[in-house]
C-alpha cells in the first residue's frame, strides 16, 4: 500500500500496576471460587506512571483520511461520461473521473492503472448483476474512489466467483489497491456466495448510505478498515466487519470515529487481528456471536448497543500475548445470551478507565490477567458496581480458550 497505514506501537514492558486499597462496593454477579486480594476500585484514579497493555498499544490516526477521501462529491469538470452496456465490460487504464450510468448484466468495471494513479468512478443510477465476476474489479492503481452522487445503486453477483489467473475474486466490489467509498448517495450490495467488498490493502468509508447482504464477510480488507461517516446496514452469514493480515502484524486493524453501523452478522460483528479502536459513532450489532474481537480493543468514545451469543467485546492473542480492552469513553450496552457466556472476555487484561457501561448477561468481566474498574459508570444487571472482584471461575469460549482468572 502506498498511502500512510494505520499503525500499533507495542509497548516492550508494562509500567507497574497500581495498589489502591479497596472502598465499600457492590458486587455483582461473582464467580465460583476464592476470591483474590488485589481488587480496584472506581473512584481509583491511574497516575501517570500507570500503563495498561492496550494504553501500550496506540493507533496513530493522524493522517488516516486525505481531503479528497473526506469530499462527498467528485470535481467533475473533465470527467468522462459512461454509459455502461450490459455484457460489455469497461477497463479503465488512465488516472482520472469517470461518471458511470445505466441498469446492465454481466459488466466489471475493471482498473488497471498505473501504480500511481488516483481513479475515481462516480456512480449516477448504476444497476450491475453479475452470474460470477465483481462489479468492480481494481486490479492495479495508487487509490480508486467510489462516489454515488445523490442517485440509487445496485451490485449484485448471484453465483460463486471465478478466480482471475492466481487471484482469487470473492466479492462484489473487489480491490487490490487502497479503495475509498464515499458520496451522497445509496449503493445496495448483494453477493449470494461471497463478501460483498474486499480490498488487499485500506477500505475507507467517508460518507454514502450502504446496504450489505453477503454470505461471507460483508466488508473485508488485509490492512484496514477505516470508517469516518456514512451509514451502513448489514446482513451477512459471516463476519460484518473482517480486518486480517498475516503478514505484517502491526496490520489487520479497524478504526471506527463516526457514521452508523446497522448489524446483524452470523458471526462475529467486527473483528481485527491486531487492533479495534472505536473513537466514535453509533454501532448497533443486534446479532452475532461475538460483537467485537481483537488482539487489543480501546473505546475512546461513541455510541455502542450489542448482543452476542458467546463473548460480547472478547480480546484474544492474535499477533502477540499482550490482549487487552480499554474503555476510556463512550457508551456500550452489551445483553448476552444465556450459557456460558461473558460480556467482557479477555485472555490479558481489562481497564475501564470511563465512559458508562451496561451488562445484562450471566458474567459481565472474566480475564486471564489484571481487571481494573478506574473510573466510569458501570451497571450490571441493574446494579452499579465500583469493582471488579478477582475471582478463580469458569469463563466463556474466547477467542483462544476464554478468560479464567477474573470473573464477574
Amino acid at each position: 500500500m502506498k498511502t500512510k497505514k494505520l499503525k500499533s506501537i507495542c509497548a516492550i514492558t508494562l509500567a507497574a500496576l497500581l495498589t489502591v486499597s479497596a472502598v465499600g462496593c457492590s458486587k455483582a454477579q461473582v464467580g465460583s471460587g476464592v476470591a483474590a486480594a488485589t481488587t480496584q476500585t472506581a473512584t481509583s484514579t491511574v497516575s501517570p506512571s500507570a500503563t495498561s497493555a492496550a494504553e501500550a498499544s496506540v493507533l496513530d490516526t493522524s493522517e488516516l483520511f486525505s481531503d479528497r477521501d473526506l469530499e462527498q462529491s467528485a470535481d467533475l469538470a473533465t470527467a468522462t461520461q459512461m454509459n455502461l452496456e450490459s455484457n460489455q465490460d469497461v477497463t479503465l487504464n488512465k488516472e482520472g473521473v469517470y461518471v458511470f450510468s445505466g441498469e446492465v448484466e454481466n459488466v466489471t468495471v475493471v482498473v488497471d492503472a498505473a501504480e500511481d494513479a488516483k481513479v475515481q468512478i462516480v456512480l449516477d443510477g448504476v444497476s450491475i448483476t453479475n452470474e460470477d465476476s465483481p462489479a468492480i474489479y481494481v486490479k492495479a492503481a495508487d487509490n480508486v474512489f467510489v462516489t454515488s452522487t445523490e442517485s440509487e445503486n445496485h451490485m449484485e453477483v448471484s453465483g460463486s466467483y471465478v478466480a482471475d489467473g492466481d487471484t482469487n475474486l470473492d466479492a462484489v466490489i473487489f480491490s487490490k489497491a487502497d479503495m475509498t467509498l464515499n458520496g451522497t448517495g445509496t449503493l445496495e450490495i448483494v453477493s449470494n456466495q461471497g463478501n460483498g467488498i474486499s480490498s488487499k490493502d485500506d477500505l475507507k468509508i467517508t460518507g454514502g448510505v450502504y446496504t450489505i447482504h453477503s454470505s461471507a464477510d460483508a466488508i473485508e480488507a488485509n490492512d484496514a478498515i477505516l470508517i469516518n461517516d456514512g451509514t451502513i446496514t448489514i446482513d451477512t452469514d459471516k463476519d460484518a466487519l473482517h480486518s486480517e493480515n498475516n503478514e505484517d502484524a502491526s496490520l489487520g486493524n479497524i478504526y471506527i470515529e463516526g457514521g452508523a453501523l446497522n448489524i446483524t452478522a452470523a458471526d462475529d460483528a467486527i473483528t481485527g487481528n491486531n487492533v479495534v479502536q472505536i473513537d466514535g459513532g453509533t454501532i448497533n450489532i443486534k446479532t452475532s456471536e461475538e460483537g467485537i474481537e481483537a488482539n487489543h480493543i480501546k473505546v475512546n468514545d461513541g455510541q455502542i448497543t450489542l448482543y452476542a451469543n458467546n463473548d460480547g467485546i472478547n480480546a484474544t492473542p492474535k499477533v502477540n500475548s499482550d490482549a487487552a480492552i480499554e474503555v476510556n469513553g463512550g457508551t456500550i450496552d452489551v445483553s448476552m445470551a444465556s450459557g456460558d457466556t461473558d460480556a467482557f472476555d479477555s485472555n490479558g487484561d481489562i481497564y475501564i478507565n470511563g465512559g458508562t457501561i451496561n451488562v445484562e448477561a450471566a458474567s459481565a468481566f472474566d480475564a486471564d490477567g489484571t481487571a481494573q474498574l478506574n473510573g466510569g459508570n458501570v451497571t450490571v444487571n441493574g446494579e452499579q458496581i465500583t469493582q471488579i472482584t478477582q475471582s478463580r471461575g469458569g469463563g466463556g469460549r474466547g477467542g483462544a480458550g476464554g478468560g479464567r482468572g477474573v470473573r464477574q
